[in-house]
C-alpha cells in the first residue's frame, strides 16, 4: 500500500484555512496526512472536523510532515523561519504563500539547497474555486512541485509563473477578489439606494459576475469584443461605460496593481 503523502501547515489563519478545507474537500485527501501549528489554538480547534492533526509547534510539523505551507504574513518570517530551521533537510519542500517572500530569503534562514516553493492563492479556495500562481526554485523537482500544484488544482486552477513574476502577479489573481467585492458592494449600494431590496441586487450582480467570467473564459470572444456585445448604440449600457472612462476606472485599476506591486517588493526587503 502506498504511503500517505504527509502535508503540514505553520499557521492556521483564514488562507491555511482554506487551502486545508479545499484539500479535506478533494479526492486528493485519501492520499494524505494533514497536520498543522498556530500559536492561535481555536484557529487549531476549528480543523479538528476535517480531519487536520494539530501540533504544539512549527518544528513538531516540520519533523512530520515533508511538504510544508508556511501560511503565515511575511512580517513573521524571520521569527518563524529561525524556530524551524534545524527541522529542515534536503527532503522537506518548503511552499510560502506570503506576498513578497522570494526563495533565497527563506534559503538563508533555513538552509542554502532548501527546496521551496513559492504560490501566490486567494480565498475563493475556501469554495473550491480558487486561482493559484506558482513558481518553483531550484534544486527543487518537477514531480515534487507538480504535487503541489495538484493541491491547488483540486481547489481551483493554478497557474505556473517563473520566480521574478511573483510580485507582479499579487494583484491580478491574490488581491483582486477584495477590488471585485469594492466594486460589486458599490453596484450593491446602487441599487438599495434606489429602493431595491439588498438580497435582490446582490444575488442578480452576484450571478452577473459568474456569467462574464464564463463568457471571459469560454466565449472564444475578446475583451474588446465582449464590450462591444453589450454596448447597443445610444444605449444605457454605452452612457453608463461613458461615466466609468470619465472617471478612469482603467487607470485607477492599474494604479491599484501598481501600489501592490511596490508594496510586495517592499516586503521582500
Amino acid at each position: 500500500m502506498k504511503e500517505k503523502m504527509s502535508v503540514g501547515f505553520i499557521g492556521a489563519g483564514n488562507m491555511g484555512f482554506a487551502i486545508m478545507k479545499g484539500i479535506a474537500g478533494c479526492e486528493l485527501s485519501e492520499h494524505m496526512t494533514v497536520s498543522a501549528f498556530d500559536p492561535d489554538q481555536p484557529k487549531l480547534e476549528r480543523l479538528a472536523e476535517f480531519g487536520v492533526h494539530a501540533c504544539a509547534s512549527g518544528l513538531e510539523v516540520l519533523q512530520n510532515c515533508q511538504y510544508v505551507f508556511l501560511a503565515i504574513k511575511p512580517q513573521m518570517f524571520e521569527d518563524v523561519l529561525m524556530q524551524i530551521k534545524d527541522g529542515v533537510t534536503e527532503k522537506t519542500i518548503l511552499v510560502s504563500i506570503a506576498a513578497g517572500i522570494t526563495a533565497d530569503y527563506i534559503k538563508s534562514k533555513t538552509i542554502p539547497d532548501a527546496k521551496v516553493i513559492l504560490v501566490m492563492p486567494n480565498t475563493p479556495l475556501l469554495l473550491g474555486a480558487g486561482a493559484s500562481a506558482l513558481a518553483k526554485a531550484e534544486p527543487t523537482t518537477e514531480e515534487e512541485f507538480q504535487t503541489v500544484c495538484s493541491i491547488f488544482n483540486a481547489c481551483g486552477i493554478s497557474a505556473q509563473l517563473p520566480e521574478n513574476k511573483m510580485k507582479e502577479i499579487i494583484a491580478i489573481n491574490g488581491s483582486s477578489p477584495a477590488f471585485i467585492y469594492l466594486f460589486a458592494k458599490a453596484f450593491v449600494d446602487y441599487a438599495v439606494k434606489e429602493g431595491i431590496a439588498q438580497e435582490t441586487a446582490l444575488s442578480l450582480f452576484a450571478q452577473s459576475l459568474i456569467g462574464s467570467a464564463k463568457m471571459l473564459t469560454d466565449s472564444g470572444y475578446s475583451i474588446e469584443e465582449l464590450i462591444k456585445m453589450v454596448s447597443s448604440p445610444g444605449g444605457t449600457t454605452l452612457a453608463g461605460l461613458d461615466e466609468l472612462y470619465k472617471g478612469g476606472l482603467e487607470k485607477t485599476v492599474d494604479q491599484a496593481c501598481e501600489a501592490c506591486t511596490k508594496r510586495a517588493y517592499e516586503l521582500s526587503k
